[in-house]
């Protein structure tokens, strides 16, 4: 398992690299583009992967999320991934102005385009037709050439990732992902998909771990990680998860709290156990003991440490990433073999 981060920024970025660092990925949010930060990524890497994960597939067009990682290949070819994610209902619909009905088969389908645009070589049509995207591009300049950038798919909930396992080239988790999800939700998704199309390979698993480490200030840090995993249940698209561990009681207290404004007994709402359950945090021997006990229910390829984001600043954000590359050493120990992993669709 590679040890991974969200973009915290060049300076982190080189010391996280030299230590031991192994991929970095953006994001997409307001304000926050994911292109522009792997642009950034590309310019200030020298061997980490590096890609969105992930990446609004419906605030842009295939051929737009296409001709991106053709331009970055140019800078970091062999290096790049893809992580498109469908995005909550009211995004689509109230950010975006898309329709947010049928994500699952949207999403599948926006796959397949945006593969058309990535293999498409020099002189071929680019030819396409769906029920969401009908395409029939006569490029007539030198610029295509076939890409095999592999395509990831976040998948929160069971239908997604079983979506993943048919089509795409990974599944990215979510930072909410428990040990339980992973095992007995999403890689049995998972290799139900990949059985419906005799895939000979699983996908590549990438994941977010919610992390926030001060031994200075312990309580802090917990505190910070308990308001981003609020802030992240207040999306009822993660209700499964909710209700998979009996988490509903606390979840509408935190619900009510950020509908009154209160983010403080938003925090407060989340009990030890989802702490537990979810996060990464406290001290550094804190963190340490938290990953040995998600042992091989971590991300087989990539965990992205993710410093929380919701109310933290970015001086602090900087020291959290900073402080999570003492785990670097736990994660080469316990990391599970990389084996028959997807690395190109078949």
């Amino acid at each position: 398992m590679l040890f991974g981060m969200p973009w915290p920024g060049p300076a982190v970025a080189a010391e996280a690299e030299q230590a031991g660092a192994g991929a970095f990925c953006s994001g997409d949010f307001a304000g926050q583009d994911a292109y522009t930060t792997l642009g950034e990524m590309v310019a200030n890497t020298g061997n980490a992967r590096v890609g969105p994960a992930i990446a609004y597939a419906f605030a842009r067009t295939p051929y737009a999320h296409a001709a991106a990682m053709r331009q970055l290949h140019q800078k970091a070819p062999g290096r790049l991934f893809l992580g498109l994610g469908a995005g909550a209902a009211r995004i689509n619909r109230d950010w975006f102005g898309v329709p947010p009905e049928r994500p699952v088969a949207r999403i599948v389908e926006t796959i397949d385009v945006v593969r058309a645009w990535l293999h498409a070589e020099n002189g071929e049509r680019v030819r396409y037709a769906g029920e969401f995207h009908t395409v029939d591009a006569d490029v007539r300049a030198p610029v295509l050439g076939r890409l095999d950038i592999p395509v990831l798919l976040g998948a929160f909930n069971s239908r997604m990732a079983t979506a993943a396992g048919r089509v795409a080239d990974g599944v990215v988790g979510h930072g909410l992902f428990t040990r339980s999800w992973w095992r007995d939700v999403v890689r049995p998704a998972v290799a139900t998909g990949v059985a419906a199309v005799a895939r000979t390979r699983r996908p590549e698993e990438h994941g977010w771990v919610i992390t926030a480490i001060d031994d200075a200030a312990p309580e802090r840090a917990i505190t910070d990680a308990r308001r981003m995993i609020a802030f992240y249940l207040t999306v009822r698209t993660y209700d499964p998860l909710v209700a998979h561990h009996g988490w509903e009681a606390p979840v509408e207290r935190l619900r009510t709290a950020f509908r009154h404004g209160d983010t403080d007994a938003m925090a407060d709402a989340v009990t030890d156990d989802m702490l537990t359950e979810i996060a990464v945090c406290g001290t550094t021997e804190d963190a340490k003991a938290a990953l040995a006990r998600r042992g091989t229910t971590l991300p087989r390829e990539v965990a992205y440490f993710a410093p929380p984001s919701f109310l933290v600043s970015g001086r602090r954000r900087a020291a959290y990433a900073r402080a999570s590359l003492a785990l670097l050493d736990t994660v080469r120990a316990g990391a599970p073999p990389r084996t028959n992993a997807a690395v190109g669709r078949e």
